[in-house]
């Protein structure tokens, strides 16, 4: 068994910052890929941001420039330092990762954290 658990999620004011992060827990020999997604409602999910084992780091559109993903491969954690946070922002935030099991490689999806960017 593999989990994701996140934290971080919160209230903010626009303009504002947070940092989430998720750390993998489980039956894991090494992690491919971790990185955040996001939700609003009405919408579909979205990349937010990604890291690889390599460091090489994707963000979304619409976070560029705001916000910035690190990430422990060998502790299986990855963090998400969110600036300048807007309104627009305000979604569920899932964890995601690509794993290396015994069997092979496998996908996992924390439960979500709620970020909301208000004043």
């Amino acid at each position: 068994q593999v989990q994701l658990v996140e934290s971080g999620g919160g209230l903010v004011q626009p303009g504002g910052s947070l940092r989430l992060s998720c750390a993998a827990s489980g039956s894991i020999f090494s992690t491919y890929v971790m990185g955040w997604y996001r939700q609003a409602p009405g919408k579909q999910r979205e990349l937010v941001a990604t890291i690889n084992s390599g460091g090489s780091r994707k963000y979304g559109d619409s976070v560029m420039g705001r916000f910035t993903i690190s990430g422990d491969n060998a502790k299986n954690t990855v963090d998400l330092q969110m600036n300048s946070l807007k309104p627009e922002d305000t979604a569920v935030y899932y964890c995601n990762a690509l794993v290396q099991r015994f069997g092979g490689r496998n996908e996992y999806w924390g439960q979500g954290t709620q970020v909301t960017v208000s004043s």
